[in-house]
């Protein structure tokens, strides 16, 4: 579920309000975007993954965290972390070879 929409990193592109299939973002003029319907949220991970600058986290959990905060999360590596898992983003290495699946898939060939 999408849980934080980070102010200090967001360059309010709206891209995360554009490809969200299930219309949970709300545009705020001159803000980042506001998390205005959270539990229409569907954890696909299509905001965090367009997100250009790694503003957004979502959490795998279907239900909304009691407490998120942005400092633990960058400490983590949390933050953005799908973008970085998948090799989204320029700079970035595709880490679908390190997946079981990929593995056990490529070992039945």
């Amino acid at each position: 579920m999408i849980e934080l929409v980070s102010e200090s990193r967001c360059i309010q592109c709206n891209v995360c309000v554009n490809v969200c299939p299930t219309n949970i973002f709300d545009k705020v003029p001159d803000a980042p975007p506001s998390i205005a319907r959270q539990n229409d949220c569907q954890t696909c991970f299509m905001c965090e993954l367009y997100c250009p600058v790694d503003a957004l986290y979502v959490a795998p959990q279907v239900e909304p965290l009691e407490s998120v905060d942005e400092k633990t999360l960058v400490e983590t590596g949390l933050l953005g972390s799908y973008r970085q898992n998948i090799g989204w983003g320029r700079g970035r290495e595709n880490g679908a070879k390190e997946d079981s699946t990929y593995q056990l898939l490529k070992q039945m060939k």
